[in-house]
């Protein structure tokens, strides 16, 4: 059995970041650190061969850089240098750690990537292409540049992970090594690596790393809450010295006695991660009192659960505080057993108990794959090279949804989630989801499908809403309706960026479908009024199409009718432009069609003709939330610019104003003779109060076949007299006057009226 001595813990366990903060070193020992003669030490795992070739690539690098300097005075060389050592201490293979020392050579050198591929082959030409940011494309601003530089290199990394560990290697480095940079540019990088490198090295499994760098984000973000907490962490360390000695030395004896041969090391919080809990919960550091922890190392699968059993006959475990990360791993490939326990001076303690496997990858993640594979281990590499999969996966499956750059990486941001849930399918598979996902999460997790035609859900057995956040060991089922589509809403409550991207990638092409049709209805409508028939797209009228859309600006055809059913284009102004060309081209208004077009509009009716509003217009056409209009009442419609069609009832002040501002925007509109679906409108109620006068509205209501969508109460305190607000799903007028009918009867209503703006 392998044990450290506390002093040895207190070595140990300080993050590389506390170690710098602590004792920093001088420039000239960074550079000799960093010489090319330190690299090729740790490429012992490499062939003669392989050396050769990075040694190569070595001296491409270091003429490329030539005269360049790192703000810290530094040859630049001694960069990519350092990065090339971090990847060699993660095992990457040749051409990776050739990219990581080539990694800045297209960017900062002007070197092109043909003569990459020409010196060293296309595999390492792709991975530092992949590294490359896009300097040479112009943006309207630096986010707009940055987030397209993101995109470029996650969708690089998905289809090479080893993309994404040069880059973190990189960043690491830079994150090390920031103290000759401005303060403004150190807290900007600083709370780039926070917010988005260090959740991607989360993500992948990189635990090692992903703690340097939110600790080093941290020393530059928070330099004077990160000293404070450092000089009270050495206190504390100083003040727990007997408690962590003592706790070390009842666990060696307990494995000893079982004949359990165990290595026990000390694990100390990180400053971030007190910070981060301290933040959370409102505590003052004196109230953080897991800040020391032990980790357990076993030989094998089943001495874990062993050594769980000793420790719990050693110290009581507080209820609540064991999790079994190995029959269920996290996201990331993570595996251990987590257990608290409670010390013999009644302080919480967290043991962590893993195999020497599951410890690699815990601390190296992803990379874990190249360390497996440089000692042979077939399965192990196997498994290793999965971690992260699913993601990648994801990446590439948001972009086919997402061509906006700070779109893709706002879905990027969504799902690097720091916490999982782990919940079950009705056949037992599991899938991982952020906390606080919901079925709809969970539905497009399984397919798109599935997700997109989704419209009720089942949590362990139970009907639930769609917006139920779920919990870890919930058995989910999802119903599906083959006519459901998604609902704008889930946008509120979903949380996976998977699917944000595929609800919004549908409304949005439902909406051009929609707008596209209503464009196409309103042209026709407005050229019968010219006495002329919508040209379609057959090849004689290609001709035509190109002119119209070459004087309108838009692309093409299907262009132009969703601009016009979205309003950006008026009807009655292309219409007119179309019979000027048919004009031209011989055509003449037919006299039928004329009087067809005139008759079906009435004398004040703008030229774009009637639209029949059924309910199943979809995004293209809205009825405006002011007034609900209901089949029966005079309706018109509202052209706005961008927006589509809304429709108001003839008498609704709000549209009164808007046409007063606005007359050239307003079409006539009709209903259609048989709608297809029921629809809201809003009335008020004036009753006593006394007991079960809701459950008497609602009685009333539902004997008179409509339902109630929504109740608003108000904010009033209780009285003789109370208001309710209702929107009531009905058929018509007819309808809506039936249920009033029904309410007016009943004893506790003294009054009922439709809402009107």
């Amino acid at each position: 059995m392998g044990a450290r001595s506390p002093d040895a813990l207190r070595d140990s366990t300080a993050s590389p970041a506390r170690r710098s903060a602590a004792s920093p070193k001088p420039i000239t020992a960074d550079a000799a650190a960093a010489s090319f003669a330190a690299l090729t030490s740790k490429l012992d795992y490499l062939d003669a061969a392989d050396i050769k070739r990075v040694r190569e690539a070595y001296r491409f690098a270091d003429e490329a850089h030539l005269g360049q300097f790192r703000a810290s005075g530094e040859p630049y060389i001694t960069h990519p240098i350092a990065v090339a050592g971090l990847c060699a201490e993660w095992k990457l293979d040749v051409q990776a750690i050739m990219a990581a020392l080539m990694h800045d050579a297209m960017e900062d050198c002007g070197i092109a990537k043909a003569e990459l591929i020409e010196r060293f082959g296309a595999p390492t030409a792709d991975l530092v292409d992949g590294l490359t940011k896009l300097d040479k494309l112009r943006f309207s601003t630096r986010e707009e540049s940055q987030a397209e530089s993101f995109r470029k290199m996650l969708l690089a990394m998905a289809r090479d992970v080893r993309v994404i560990l040069i880059k973190l290697a990189d960043r690491l480095h830079n994150m090390r090594t920031m103290e000759a940079m401005t303060p403004a540019k150190r807290v900007r990088i600083a709370g780039e690596t926070l917010e988005i490198y260090a959740p991607i090295a989360h993500r992948l499994g990189l635990n090692q790393t992903y703690r340097e760098l939110q600790e080093l984000s941290f020393r530059h973000l928070r330099p004077w809450r990160h000293a404070a907490l450092s000089k009270a962490v050495q206190k504390a360390r100083g003040y727990r010295r007997d408690l962590v000695e003592r706790i070390q030395r009842d666990v060696e004896k307990a494995f000893v006695q079982a004949k359990l041969p165990v290595q026990v090391y000390g694990r100390e919080k990180t400053l971030f991660s007190i910070y981060k809990k301290m933040s959370e919960k409102h505590l003052s550091f004196a109230q953080v009192n897991d800040i020391f922890g032990f980790r357990i190392v076993v030989g094998t699968l089943m001495e874990c659960y062993m050594a769980m059993g000793v420790l719990h006959q050693l110290f009581k475990p507080m209820p609540g505080r064991f999790k079994d990360y190995i029959a269920i791993p996290k996201g990331n490939g993570y595996q251990s057993l987590h257990t608290t326990l409670v010390s013999p001076l009644g302080t919480a303690v967290e043991f962590q108990i893993r195999t020497e496997q599951m410890h690699a990858v815990a601390e190296k993640g992803i990379a874990a794959h190249w360390m497996y594979k440089a000692k042979g281990a077939g399965a192990s590499a196997q498994d290793a090279q999965r971690l992260g999969a699913m993601w990648l996966q994801s990446l590439l499956d948001i972009q086919d949804e997402t061509r906006d750059a700070s779109e893709f990486l706002e879905h990027v941001k969504i799902d690097l989630f720091p916490d999982s849930i782990y919940v079950f399918t009705p056949k037992s598979k599991i899938l991982a989801l952020p906390r606080g996902a919901t079925p709809v999460d969970f539905a497009y997790a399984i397919h798109s499908d599935v997700g997109d035609h989704c419209v009720a859900a089942k949590v362990n057995g139970e009907p639930v809403a769609l917006r139920t956040e779920l919990h870890s060991g919930d058995v989910v089922e999802i119903v599906s309706a083959p006519n459901a589509r998604p609902n704008p809403a889930w946008l509120n409550f979903v949380r996976t960026g998977r699917a944000r991207s595929k609800i919004r990638h549908y409304l949005k092409t439902m909406e051009q479908e929609e707008s596209q049709d209503l464009g196409e209805k309103m042209l026709a409508q407005a050229l019968r009024a010219e006495g002329l028939q919508l040209p379609d797209e057959r090849d004689e009228n290609a001709a035509l199409w190109q002119q119209v859309t070459r004087w309108s600006g838009n692309r093409n055809r299907a262009e132009l009718l969703t601009d016009i059913g979205l309003g950006r284009k008026i009807a009655s102004i292309v219409a007119k432009r179309v019979a000027r060309l048919l004009a031209e081209d011989g055509q003449r208004p037919d006299a039928l069609t004329l009087t067809l077009g005139r008759y079906a509009s009435d004398e004040n009716a703008p030229l774009q003709g009637m639209v029949q509003i059924d309910g199943s217009e979809g995004a293209s056409v809205q009825l405006a939330p002011c007034c609900r209009p209901i089949p029966g009442d005079a309706i018109v419609g509202y052209l706005g610019r961008g927006e589509g069609l809304t429709v108001h009832t003839a008498d609704c002040s709000v549209g009164k104003r808007l046409f007063e501002r606005d007359s050239e925007r307003w079409m006539t509109v009709e209903w259609a003779e048989q709608p297809v679906r029921p629809f809201e409108t809003g009335i008020t109620i004036l009753l006593k109060n006394g007991k079960g006068v809701l459950a008497e509205v609602a009685s009333a209501v539902a004997s008179a076949e409509a339902d109630i969508t929504h109740i608003d109460m108000g904010d009033e305190r209780a009285a003789q007299t109370s208001e309710l607000r209702l929107l009531l799903s009905v058929r018509d007028r007819l309808h809506l006057a039936e249920v009033m009918r029904t309410l007016k009867r009943q004893p506790s209503v003294l009054r009922v009226a439709r809402v009107k703006p």
